[in-house]
């Protein structure tokens, strides 16, 4: 099962090729901002996730509620996050 996880922008690393660095549970990864260009995302902002790619911005209550029915999911939960943390963007 593939789902969106939210994350938070902790870094722009290069707007040219729309990369920002995000934290998900703690795990720090680069992810493609691009598909959100026109929604001038910054650090701080609350991104959902899906394949390396920021697919929407989000709020941070947003962002909460879905972790935490991400969470109570279970092994989707699980599963969610180990695909983050086997991701490279570069």
């Amino acid at each position: 099962m593939c789902l969106g996880i939210p994350g938070e922008v902790v870094e722009l690393l290069d707007p040219s090729r729309h990369l920002a660095k995000v934290d998900v549970a703690g795990v720090r990864r680069n992810i493609n901002i691009g598909l959100l260009e026109d929604d001038g995302v910054a650090p701080g902002d609350w991104v959902l996730i899906h394949v390396g790619f920021a697919m929407a911005k989000i709020d941070e209550a947003e962002a909460q509620f879905a972790l935490q029915t991400l969470q109570d999911m279970g092994q989707a939960y699980t599963d969610e996050v180990q695909a983050v943390i086997g991701s490279q963007i570069a």
